[in-house]
């Protein structure tokens, strides 16, 4: 990387500041507007966010009920490009993977082989006596659990379970010590390569040994607990986890270009990733010869995947027809409006969360009405490098976002997205 210096803690924190629904204004330009679009504020923030900034390029994909998407986009695939933006475009989506991942493992529960509030250990038995921290900010000592961690936890990030992005102390030395450091942003180097385990089995065989940082079900903290669900549901489908979401999930859904490693023949279309200093674009990880077209250690079921638009919005669409898209069902309609409820267990400590709210299989749901205006019921996360993603049932609407800043908070994208979107649907 000639020399970048990545603080990879601050980079990934990006992926846990997602579907931030409040009140912020949207952006406007008249110069833009089109008298026939339905989306005049969106028409017109796209193009208008991409000269504002030092990004190549930008896109937003919208949907009502299991209408066909609208894309709106603006600029290029990488900063010297000549590829434009489109609907097909791969994009780096981080933590959007984990309602994918969330999905899955409701599509288990469906078929009755795990239970939502199962026993983990039922699974995975090194997960049988888990021992929380009795200081976590200063040591390692422990006392045994309250109790045991559920499926639900881990849906939800109440099961205790740390990440480098959050963990701090003695712990977070620990995490790295063993290479659970899920989802890579960047060509690392050989030592932190090493470092990370060689498989789902050995990544959830490694965490097992450490402590957690709160009795299970008692507080929100987000954490890699959707990558051990990866593991989880290896070990219940008899299958590798890639190989299920394929199955179950992206095949039915004809989701062609959502996938952990890009191949040769998709290289064209990859983005290329960017931080910003002093106002000016550093390239994290180009588009041709990006980390991701490497293989993975293990397929990282919290910030993994690369996706399109298109792919994307017709995973969305399924969310929104509870379910199905079109013809297609996946999942019962119970089941997916179980996997978009709040699943929180009763009483927990919300003190750490993002944008205290709800929180469903993997995704934020919306438990009152948003300043933004988003209804009831709304399930959505986002991603490390700008990505938003959600579907909102009581506007029949699906929307999602796309840039390549990372961290998010670089750019006000998604402050601009969620302003735009509900600026035009109440305009």
């Amino acid at each position: 990387m000639g020399g970048l210096q990545i603080d990879r803690r601050r980079f990934l924190g990006g992926v846990g500041a997602s579907l931030a629904l409040t009140g912020f204004p949207a952006a406007r330009s008249m110069a833009f507007r089109s008298p026939a679009s339905a989306w005049p504020s969106v028409e017109a923030f796209v193009p208008r966010f991409v000269a504002d900034h030092p990004i190549p390029g930008a896109l937003i994909a919208l949907g009502r009920g299991q209408a066909a998407p609208e894309y709106f986009a603006d600029g290029v695939t990488a900063l010297g490009s000549a590829q434009p933006v489109d609907a097909n475009t791969l994009w780096r989506i981080y933590s959007m993977t984990k309602p994918v991942t969330g999905m899955a493992t409701m599509l288990l529960v469906e078929d009755g082989v795990i239970g939502l509030d199962q026993n983990i250990a039922d699974f995975l038995p090194a997960f049988a006596e888990p021992r929380v921290l009795t200081d976590p900010d200063n040591s390692l000592e422990t006392r045994p659990a309250s109790g045991p961690i559920t499926i639900r936890h881990l849906l939800t990030h109440t099961a205790g379970l740390g990440y480098t992005i959050i963990t701090t102390g003695p712990l977070l030395a620990e995490y790295r010590r063993l290479g659970l450091e899920p989802g890579v942003i960047m060509h690392e180097e050989p030592e932190i390569v090493a470092r990370r385990p060689q498989s789902l089995e050995e990544f959830a065989n490694r965490l097992a040994t450490l402590p957690i940082i709160a009795d299970p079900g008692t507080k929100w903290s987000y954490s890699v607990s959707l990558d051990l669900l990866g593991r989880i549901i290896e070990i219940a489908s008899g299958m590798p986890f890639d190989t299920f979401l394929q199955q179950r999930i992206f095949t039915p859904l004809d989701m062609r270009d959502t996938i952990f490693q890009v191949p040769a023949e998709k290289t064209g279309r990859m983005t290329a990733s960017y931080t910003i200093r002093d106002g000016a674009p550093v390239l994290v990880d180009p588009a041709e010869g990006s980390v991701y077209a490497q293989p993975p250690r293990y397929p990282y079921g919290g910030a993994g995947l690369v996706s399109s638009a298109r792919d994307y919005d017709r995973f969305l669409t399924m969310l929104l027809g509870e379910g199905a898209l079109g013809d297609v069902r996946i999942m019962d309609a119970e089941t997916a409006r179980l996997a978009m409820s709040d699943l929180l267990p009763a009483d927990v400590d919300k003190t750490d969360m993002y944008y205290q709210s709800g929180f469903g299989a993997g995704g934020r749901v919306t438990t009152e009405p948003g300043a933004a205006g988003e209804g009831i019921g709304t399930y959505g996360w986002g991603g490390a490098a700008g990505t938003v993603a959600w579907v909102d049932r009581a506007n029949n609407l699906r929307a999602s976002g796309y840039v390549q800043n990372l961290p998010s908070e670089v750019t006000p994208f998604r402050a601009g997205v969620l302003g735009a979107v509900y600026a035009d649907l109440y305009g």
